[in-house]
């Protein structure tokens, strides 16, 4: 018998590995420390430490080589919790434990300094480069650098990493711009937190509605008692004011929270309203912070000295000292699922993990997804309704159907700016009101096409047409992969110069209106013009009233409280109908109902217009009646007959390959395993071609395993995960997967 740590190292490996402790080491369960993997020495996470038998021969057991924290960074709690996590995806216990941790903090890179090289350091470490233009407008470099350029003397000095997120080759460009003497590269520590930089003024906490009393009175009952509710409160029904009494109660009571939004750039309203309320006792955690300021954060937060953390999904890893609440605001958002590495759902996992702790769990939304409301049915969520608009005159806006079948175009000329629509915002700008376009498509248009042979130009790495865009140069470009090119002159099958772009984005509907309404002010909120805290400028405009249109992609749809908003369009609601997705009808209806909720929040009524070639879609008629219990009546009905989730629990096992017949043979090969493993009542379906069939020069292949019981699909999932592919293939299991393509 010897002493021996469980240590899980940051690998792609389901299990953790046995390292002996030195005498003089003091090692307990949840720190960090450093071990020798392979060849190199990698941080892991301490699982458990105790006497017992090697398992492997004493020659071959390695010591951890050095502690990094001198005290656990996860609690019990905590770390319970993520071992539980890992277990019901099937993740890399290493991986999840690396997904949680917090940047290593300075000291902790002095002290590891003797043991680690530059290079090694450098990669435990986060080091933030920023690049900056130095060259005043004008003449310059081509292509993707001159994008990059532009970008810089537009948006001023930026991170690397921020670039790169954007253009694939951007850190070759910036070293091209910077060898010739148009950029500079400099090591810095990022600026002051965006979300406390500016003053707010405390708040005085409104009346309560009867509805909101109602509900904070039932969660302050439950407080300490592991119970779990569903807000269902309409648009502008005042959830967020339920949450912050919630939150003030659980700290009376000497209590922690986590407040969960899916994007916290997308939400600067709520982490304002929590600064007003709260003053700054609180932790916003985001991208932007740097490692000194999450690792200030997180020793805050886990001494206790700071009790509410605000964040987007990894806020839920926060170790928030007597955790009593959980709220997750937006339940039914898409967001809250991370699509790549560690597939987790963090509206899924804040139950688990309140559960677990001991404290309450509430989901809030306008739009419960069915999952939530399978819950409800089963008494293991309680239901809190507020069934009115907190404000005294404000109303649920009134929704019109426009058929596009029948109306004809706009003098703009294009379809989704029908007449009725038109016309509609002629009366808003008339009245000195403001509207907001919701279009779920970016770029100027979504393909470019030869009217001489057909060739549609697509991207050679994906399956996809390429975008048009003009905002930042006539580019056309891949939004999966980055891939971009110069628009062609020519038609590179036949040579025609006949090319014409087809459909329409955002940018396109931007044109057109500030081209039809000159004296009005257009923008535009979509990825391509307002990435990170940028969002948050172009809101601030709207809420400043120097925007009078606003145009954008699903970034409006958010919970933004905009009360001079008095008109919504939505111009096309089919985009999303048409994907080969079950869940296609619920987010549909999800996106018209919370995008319509964003007129009339004010004193003036508000008016919705949804555009439609399906008029008499279930989903687009029940939305305009704002009818969330009919919808989910005939959405349920639905899925029992088909056997999709909430009555039955599916995995996804995605499979790819540079070479598809490699990636067709190891997917054909991993459902043959799923087949001989599974257990009565588990049904494997496929494999097939994914939706999207080649993504990033890989060829894409997936099966779905589907059972009404976990522990059968569990039991085939793991024959899956153990069975392991050779190394040309990459596969992954996704449990309760959101996206089918």
């Amino acid at each position: 018998m010897m002493l021996l740590a469980r240590v899980a190292v940051p690998v792609p490996l389901g299990r953790a590995f046995s390292y002996s402790v030195p005498a003089a080491m003091q090692v307990v369960a949840g720190s960090r420390v450093l071990v020798e993997f392979g060849r190199r020495k990698v941080l892991g996470v301490v699982l458990d430490v105790g006497d017992r038998e090697p398992d492997v021969p004493p020659e071959k057991l390695k010591a951890i080589a050095a502690m990094v924290d001198p005290e656990p960074v996860f609690p019990a709690e905590l770390l319970a919790f993520l071992l539980e996590l890992a277990r019901y995806y099937l993740a890399p216990v290493g991986e999840v434990m690396r997904l949680a941790l917090p940047a290593v903090e300075r000291s902790a890179k002095e002290r590891l300094q003797g043991v680690l090289g530059k290079t090694e350091l450098e990669s435990v470490g986060r080091l933030v480069q920023v690049a900056r233009a130095l060259a005043p407008e004008g003449g310059g470099p081509k292509g993707q650098a001159a994008e990059v350029l532009a970008h810089l003397r537009a948006a001023g000095p930026t991170p690397v990493a921020e670039l790169t997120a954007r253009w694939k080759n951007a850190r070759s460009a910036v070293k091209r711009l910077s060898d010739a003497g148009l950029v500079a590269l400099e090591q810095q520590e990022q600026s002051a937190d965006p979300f406390f930089a500016r003053a707010v003024e405390r708040d005085t906490p409104p009346e309560l509605t009867a509805p909101q009393a109602r509900a904070v009175a039932a969660i302050e009952a439950a407080l300490g008692d592991r119970q779990a509710f569903l807000l269902h409160g309409v648009t502008g029904s005042g959830k967020t004011e339920v949450y912050l009494r919630a939150v003030e109660s659980a700290l009376r009571r000497g209590g922690g929270a986590i407040v969960l939004v899916p994007e916290i750039a997308l939400t600067p309203q709520l982490v304002g309203r929590f600064r007003a309320r709260l003053g700054d006792r609180i932790a916003v955690l985001h991208s932007g912070l740097t490692d000194r300021e999450r690792h200030a954060m997180w020793k805050s937060l886990r001494s206790g000295e700071v009790k509410i953390v605000v964040g987007a999904r990894s806020a839920l890893f926060a170790p928030v000292a007597d955790l009593a609440l959980i709220c997750v605001d937006e339940e039914h958002d898409g967001s809250f699922k991370q699509e790549e590495g560690v597939r987790y759902n963090a509206r899924d996992m804040a139950l688990l993990r309140a559960y677990r702790a001991g404290a309450v769990c509430v989901l809030g939304s306008a739009t419960p997804s069915l999952s939530s409301e399978a819950l409800v049915r089963s008494e293991r969520l309680t239901r809190l309704r507020l069934p009115d608009r907190a404000r005294a005159r404000a109303v649920l806006p009134e929704v019109e159907i426009v058929d596009l079948r029948r109306v004809g175009a706009g003098p703009t000329g294009h379809r989704l700016l029908s007449l009725p629509l038109h016309r509609a915002l002629e009366r808003v700008l008339e009245a000195k009101e403001q509207a907001i376009l919701f279009l779920n498509r970016r770029g100027f248009a979504p393909s470019l096409i030869c009217e001489g042979c057909g060739h549609v130009l697509s991207c050679p790495n994906c399956a996809v047409a390429l975008t048009l865009h003009r905002s930042r140069g006539e580019r056309l470009r891949c939004h999966y992969c980055d891939y971009a090119i110069p628009v062609p002159e020519l038609c590179p099958d036949c040579k025609s110069s006949r090319l014409s772009d087809e459909g329409a984005g955002t940018e396109r509907i931007e044109s057109s209106l500030a081209g039809f309404f000159p004296d009005a002010k257009v923008a535009r909120l979509d990825r391509d013009v307002a990435a990170g805290a940028k969002s948050e400028r172009v809101l601030d405009r709207m809420r400043r009233r120097e925007i009078d249109i606003l145009v954008g992609t699903q970034m409006v749809t958010k919970g933004h409280d905009l009360p001079d908003v008095t008109l919504v369009g939505v111009l096309n609601a089919d985009a999303a109908l048409s994907l080969p997705d079950f869940r296609a009808a619920e987010r549909t209806f999800h996106l018209l109902v919370q995008v319509a909720g964003r007129a009339g929040r004010g004193d003036s009524p508000g008016r919705v217009m949804i555009q439609t070639w399906q008029p008499d879609h279930a989903a687009v008629v029940l939305a305009a009646r704002h009818d969330v219990d009919a919808f989910v009546a005939r959405e349920m009905q639905d899925r029992e007959e088909l056997g999709y989730p909430p009555f039955s629990h599916i995995a996804l096992v995605r499979v790819d390959a540079v070479e598809e017949g490699v990636a067709r043979a190891a997917a054909e090969r991993l459902a043959d395993v799923a087949r001989k493993a599974a257990p009565r009542g588990v049904d494997v379906i496929g494999p097939a071609a994914a939706p999207l069939a080649r993504l990033r020069n890989r060829y894409r292949f997936r099966f779905m395993v589907r059972s009404k019981d976990r522990a059968p699909l569990r039991k085939t999932l793991l024959a899956v995960a153990r069975s392991g592919a050779d190394r040309r293939v990459r596969f992954a299991v996704d449990v309760d997967p959101m996206s089918m393509l």
